[in-house]
């Protein structure tokens, strides 16, 4: 199994920056990738961003220019810079790994980004 712990986000005015941080335990060495996805109460968790071992990188069409996605494999820890944030980037962002294990799927606990007008 792996275990994801979620640190950073909080609450930022539009235009603002905020840094969110992710550190894996347990057995990192089956993870393919790590990610971010967010949900907002009432709809569907999107993904916000992923990058495999392989260091390709794939963002939400919205986030596109504003977030970066950096993960530190000596580290096992996967970091979004979210910059130029805007109202609707308000969600909790919850921490993914995927993996070779049986199950797959790994998630953190979430950390609340919150963005005012």
């Amino acid at each position: 199994q792996v275990q994801l712990v979620e640190s950073g986000g909080g609450l930022v005015q539009a235009g603002g920056s905020l840094r969110l941080s992710c550190a894996s335990s347990g057995s990192t060495q089956s993870i393919l990738g790590m990610g971010w996805y967010r949900q907002v109460p009432g709809k569907q968790r999107e993904l916000v961003a992923t990058m495999n071992n392989d260091g390709i990188k794939n963002y939400l069409g919205s986030v596109k220019g504003r977030f970066t996605i950096s993960r530190d494999n000596a580290k096992n820890t996967v970091d979004l810079q979210m910059n130029s944030l805007k109202p609707e980037d308000t969600a909790v962002y919850y921490c993914y790994t995927w993996t070779v294990l049986i199950p797959s799927t790994y998630w953190g606990r979430g950390a609340q980004v919150t963005v005012s007008s």
